[in-house]
Parts: C-alpha cells; structure tokens; sequence
C-alpha cells in the first residue's frame, strides 16, 4: 500500500472532522500525491473555463480555501473553495460530520463552519489573478445563519471576491442552514440572482466570470423547469447538480438516522435523475455540472452521458484518500475510448 493510502486509512481511525482537520495540516506542509498528468480526452471547456480534465473537487474540503493548490496538483481538473459566508461562523455544534462506511457514505450538518470573507478572498489574493493561476479555482457563495438579510450577503461575497475567483457557486441548496433552500423558489431566485446581476454590472467587466447556482437533488414537479428559465433569464452560465439530499435511500449503517445532508454512493442514483431532468429542461442553454455519488470513473462517466459538461466529487475521498482522482482519470478516459469518443464534450448527453 502506498505512503497515501496509509495516510488515508488512519485517517479513517479518527473522528471524520478531526480527520479532516489533519487531512489538511498535511496537504498545507506538502504531503499530497502529485498527478502524473492529464490524458488529452479528458481536456474541456465548460461555460468559457478551459480545464485540464473534467473531474472538479466539489466544495467542503477546502472550506478556507488553503489547499486549493495541493489538490489540484493531485490531479483535480478544478477545485471550488467554499462554502464562505461574510462573517465567520462555528457552524453547528459537534457532532455533525458521521461516516456510513457500510454505505460508502456521509452525512453532514455542518452549518457553513467557515473562517469569514476576508480570510478568504486574502488567500484567493495570493494566487494572483485567475487567468495567470496554476488552475481553476470557483468560489462557492452563501449566507450567514444569522442574516438579516440573506440575498445581501450573496451580495457582499460577490463583490468581495470579484477578480479572485475563477467562477461563482451560489450555494441556495444546503439543508443545514434553515430556511436557505427557500431561496430555490421561483419569486425568491428571481430576486437573488436580479440583485447578483445588478451588483455585477456595477463591478469591472475585467473580473467577470462564470456564475452557476448549485441546486438541491430534493426538487417538487414543476420546480426543475422553474428555476431552468429564471437562470436563463439572469444570464446564469450553468447549474451544480446537486448539492446533499434529505432522503436517506436505503441505508444500512448505524448513522443513517442522523440529521443533516446525505452524500456519497447512495446519492448517485437520485442525483443522476435530476441531473438528466435539467438537461432536459436547459437543451444546451446551460452548462451543467454533475455532483452527487461519484467514486469511479464509470460513475463520472455516467453523469456525463446524462448531460454534465463536467463532474465534481468528494465524499468517495473520505474513503479512497486524494488519489482516487487520477484512477477516475484512468477510467473514465478508457470508457470514453471504448465507446469511439475523440473528446470528453462528445460524450456529453449522449446517454
């Protein structure tokens, strides 16, 4: 077994949020894998971003955004820091972050735990302007619990890290802050993203980036195609799908009563459908991003198939360590081979 693998299977013998606490100590001083390399295939453009590979480390590992540059050298086609809220918040109390090994699952109420904007967009600063970095580095965007206005804090994060971030996440769709996946209806998103659109053209047009929206995979009939147009409307370039369910879909372990959002295995299948209903509903207009379940390069293939331009995971880490992205590499570039694709965006909604 590698020095990694190891690493990662001590890790396991934690508790997961000191776990995580230490997996980043060590990314910080250096001990990450490093990537041998992105196979031509995987190369993609998703709403004007230009990626080594499509295969994105979603948000919630790199909180802070402190370890951005070790995780992409691991390998990760892009990394999105977040979720960051204007002021620091504790998040909710401990525990609220339970591994479901029987279920290659976790499940989390962390609450936006996060250090604040400023520590933040200072480590975003570091890094230089976006077009010169060493990759692509989103920002996911949310509110904090206390807010008294929360579409203004949305606000305040876009305006703070305009000309950092190489795209914007704004993250409606956590179970874990109350009343914050309100904001997915109709009248309150036209709100939200008219407000974010009106503080964007006020700011230099030199720090204008993609904008997606990162929704919940828990949507009513009718909700998919409400919140498709109103992002077509706001001049969005694309949607995150999905975020943590609330639905535990036949769990075995022991954890699988706590509350909070579920992520991992159990969520590929739920979050594959909604997937392909936004597909459906954008036809090309948006750019869509798969999350939600991903461990191998067959499940990342599978997202793509169903619509997404590119795919984002990290629950399987918890399990597999930061290795696991170069063998989904591996995978999904021989599966797109198998079936006689030149290029990763031929594949996309082909299923």
């Amino acid at each position: 077994m590698s020095l990694h693998g190891l690493a990662t299977r001590a890790l396991r013998g934690l508790d997961p949020e000191d776990a995580h606490g230490w997996a980043i100590r060590g990314l910080k001083l250096g001990l990450g894998p490093a990537d041998g390399g992105d196979d031509p295939i995987l190369a993609t453009s998703l709403a004007g971003l230009s990626l080594p590979n499509a295969v994105g480390l979603a948000p919630g590992f790199d909180k802070d955004a402190e370890v951005f540059g070790p995780m992409l050298r691991a390998g990760f086609g892009f990394v999105e820091c977040g979720t960051v809220t204007p002021l620091p918040q504790s998040g909710n109390p401990r525990p609220r972050l339970f591994r479901l090994s029987e279920d290659r699952a976790v499940i989390n109420r962390m609450g936006f735990n996060n250090r604040g904007l400023e520590a933040f967009a200072e480590r975003l600063a570091k890094r230089g302007p976006p077009a010169s970095d060493i990759g692509v580095v989103g920002a996911n965007i949310g509110a904090n619990k206390e807010a008294a206005d929360r579409i203004g804090d949305y606000v305040i994060g876009l305006k703070r890290l305009w000309g950092l971030a190489s795209y914007f996440t704004i993250n409606v769709s956590s179970p874990n802050t109350p009343g914050l996946r309100a904001l997915q209806t109709r009248a309150a998103l036209e709100e939200l993203l008219g407000r974010l659109a009106e503080a964007a053209d006020a700011l230099p047009a030199a720090g204008r980036v993609p904008m997606f929206l990162k929704v919940a995979p828990d949507l009513e009939a009718g909700e998919v195609e409400a919140i498709v147009e109103t992002c077509v409307a706001n001049s969005l370039a694309g949607i995150m799908v999905s975020n943590t369910t609330v639905s535990r879909p036949g769990l075995r372990s022991r954890s699988a009563g706590e509350a909070g959002g579920l992520s991992g295995a159990p969520l590929m299948t739920l979050s594959t459908q909604i997937l392909t209903e936004f597909a459906q509903a954008a036809a090309g207009r948006l750019a869509l991003v798969g999350v939600g379940g991903i461990a191998s390069g067959t499940d990342a293939y599978a997202k793509i198939r169903a619509g997404a331009g590119a795919v984002q995971l990290y629950s399987a880490l918890v399990f597999e360590g930061p290795g696991l992205v170069t063998r989904i590499k591996r995978e999904l570039a021989a599966r797109l081979r198998a079936d006689g694709f030149a290029a990763l965006g031929e594949a996309v909604g082909a299923r």
